[in-house]
């Protein structure tokens, strides 16, 4: 990107991103749209800002537009992120639904899972589970949803570099649910990665995914303006099985909707039960 982004550029992109996939871009975040789409903008000869948003709506649906959205909306994560959530999973949610359950059945969506760390990290925690108590919860299926072709594609061959391996994976889970690559990577177990189906998708456009016991949507809703966040929460709602559960993340909090969902305190903790 040769010329610095103009006030009129910059706005018609925020515009631009938030009616593609609902993320509100903050005042003076010019640096971070540089940095995320300077390789976009050598690879396709344009200078300017107003260049790349002329070609995107002269392209429409296109590679180009993708790639645009790819960049914008890839997020780093970790392992365990926030620890608190797969504590109330181990401790709370997984033997309430083991107990009850007679089909030992249990649905899980991970929403905006970007390259697969949240959902695998619940594989962990439910064959954790399982060893404990040997013959609850035999049939379990996570689902795993993001905008992005390319974190997807990551995140289905679940294999990690070893910086990344780090992120937040004790040794020990490293040791149970990881194999050495040939390449020095290391690749997920099977038992872990069968457990989970990723399916690309914008959390703005109608879901067509089932029904679910819990659902972790983390990290995300605070991209979203409040309209759009209550929006998301109450399509969420109708995929929650009754009694199902809505996790957030740590900064991010449930308002105006107490017909649809009750609060659950965990200590230290907080989760959202369906009404």
């Amino acid at each position: 990107m040769k010329a610095e982004i103009t006030p009129q550029e910059y706005e018609a992109f925020k515009t631009f991103l938030q009616d593609a996939c609902g993320i509100l871009l903050g005042d003076n975040k010019q640096y971070l749209v540089k940095s995320r789409l300077r390789r976009i903008m050598e690879e396709n000869n344009l200078n300017t800002l107003g260049e790349l948003l002329e070609r995107v709506k002269r392209t429409g649906r296109s590679s180009l537009n993708e790639v645009v959205i790819d960049a914008m909306t890839t997020n780093e994560t970790l392992w365990f992120r926030d620890n608190h959530p797969f504590r109330i999973l181990q401790e709370k949610l997984l033997p309430e639904f083991g107990d009850k359950k007679s089909a030992q059945s249990l649905r899980i969506w991970s929403a905006a899972c970007s390259t697969g760390q949240e959902p695998y990290s619940v594989g962990m925690i439910i064959e954790e589970f399982r060893r404990q108590r040997p013959g609850k919860l035999r049939d379990v299926k996570i689902t795993a949803t993001d905008i992005s072709k390319s974190v997807l594609e990551v995140a289905r061959r679940g294999e990690y570099e070893m910086i990344a391996i780090g992120r937040g994976l004790s040794p020990e889970r490293q040791k149970q649910f990881f194999t050495p690559a040939a390449n020095g990577s290391w690749q997920i177990r099977p038992q872990i990665k069968s457990m989970v189906e990723f399916r690309e998708l914008n959390l703005l456009e109608r879901y067509m995914l089932g029904k679910f016991d819990i659902v972790l949507c983390r990290n995300v809703l605070i991209y979203f303006s409040a309209e759009l966040k209550k929006d998301i929460l109450s399509r969420i709602h109708a995929t929650l099985n009754p009694g199902g559960y809505l996790i957030l993340g740590a900064s991010e909090s449930l308002n105006g909707l107490p017909h649809l969902y009750e609060m659950v305190q965990c200590h230290p903790g907080i989760i959202y039960r369906k009404k």
